[in-house]
């Protein structure tokens, strides 16, 4: 088994790295490269971001140790200022497009969501990730605070970020799902569940021209007629299920669509709910379901600043950021299409934690994702025979 590649060349292999040299072409990543290419640049970065490296010192120290290793990566020469100066001067977007080519393989793939209709079901939301304003000066949010915006539109179907959009702090939610238009990114009878953030009856409208359903919260100020009932529940928790029309927006000419709000008891939080949604078909029950599994992006939120390296980095300009985050998404997506393709059954962050350990190891990548964490210190590297896992 000697012919076996390190774990990290196996990950590789899984990339579509014709579709990535396409970008690199596309947005001249690799004009006046001497040695140093986009993909050379691409492997140290994603290789700091499996092990979790905290600066380019600690990256560089890390990969000189192993250099004996670099053949089965590929990888011919580092130096941290030529690193620097690579995340700070080539397109993030040679990065970005990787993201969303490996993202069409994910999709293929990955399994449906879990309620019982058959409508794509999405939700947009937005995290912020806090930064020193004097070190990222570009990254404007309050007086003295600087931060960055997330925005994802998240595709319950696989757990998978399938559209991003990165801003400054101070912008605002709405007006970003406006100008990048979100709603182009999903299919007719598709279903978004948004939270209060997002509530513009001139954008709501659009989607309802567009066949899309949506489903968010009522705000407290927002004035409405009462039409009529829409339906009688036969469950208990639903309080009621009306038609209304909101009185500003019939005033100003804005919208004149009708609107169906169902009052729900949940039993959980012991709270009464109002839901705001153009969906006239499903039930109540589902359409208080859909909302609760908003929830799903505040866990993806949660985990991709827990165990990516997206809150603390390696250069500070926009462009060196920007190509670190989209860098760590692309490692999400190789994670999730490992994951689905080869049915392991242990939740993502115990196969991000193998590789970390194991990263250029020469192991078969089959022979790991075929055991399980009991069994794992029975597997013997080829290297040294007599060491064993944990």
């Amino acid at each position: 088994m000697s012919h076996v590649n390190t774990i990290y060349n196996q990950l590789l292999q899984l990339l579509p790295r014709h579709e990535f040299e396409k970008g690199v072409i596309l947005h001249k990543g690799d004009k006046y490269v001497k040695y140093f290419t986009c993909w050379q640049q691409f492997i140290t970065l994603l290789y700091a971001q499996i092990r979790k490296k905290d600066s380019l010192r600690d990256i560089i120290t890390s990969l000189c140790v192993q250099y004996k290793r670099w053949y089965h990566i590929g990888l011919k020469k580092i130096c941290r200022s030529t690193l620097s100066d690579a995340n700070n001067n080539r397109s993030y977007q040679i990065f970005e497009r990787l993201f969303y080519k490996l993202l069409e393989r994910c999709k293929t793939i990955t399994p449906r969501h879990k309620f019982r209709f058959k409508n794509p079901l999405h939700t947009i939301d937005a995290t912020t990730i806090e930064l020193c304003l004097s070190i990222f000066p570009w990254a404007k949010y309050r007086k003295t605070k600087g931060a960055m915006k997330l925005h994802f539109l998240y595709d319950h179907k696989g757990c998978l970020p399938s559209f991003i959009v990165m801003t400054e702090g101070r912008c605002c939610d709405i007006t970003v799902v406006k100008e990048k238009d979100f709603s182009s990114r999903l299919l007719p009878d598709s279903i978004i569940s948004i939270d209060r953030a997002y509530i513009d009856l001139k954008w709501l409208q659009s989607l309802t021209k567009k066949r899309i359903y949506y489903v968010t919260r009522l705000k407290k100020n927002m004035k409405f007629v009462v039409l009529g009932q829409h339906t009688v529940s036969k469950n208990k928790n639903v309080i009621r299920d009306e038609l209304i029309c909101f009185i500003q927006a019939i005033q100003s000419g804005a919208c004149r669509d009708t609107f169906r709000l169902i009052t729900y008891y949940d039993p959980d939080t012991k709270k009464t709910l109002q839901f705001l949604t153009n969906n006239f078909t499903l039930s109540p029950v589902t359409i208080a379901a859909i909302y609760k599994s908003r929830w799903q992006i505040e866990l993806f939120f949660k985990w991709i600043k827990q165990h990516l390296k997206i809150k603390s980095f390696l250069g500070t300009s926009k462009n060196a950021l920007l190509t670190q985050i989209w860098v760590a998404m692309c490692y999400y997506l190789l994670l999730t299409y490992i994951k689905y393709q080869t049915k392991f059954k242990y939740p993502l962050i115990e196969l991000a934690r193998i590789f970390r350990e194991i990263l250029l190891e020469r192991i078969s990548l089959i022979d790991i994702l075929s055991l399980n964490k009991n069994n794992l210190s029975k597997l013997q590297l080829l290297d040294n025979p007599q060491l064993e896992f944990f």
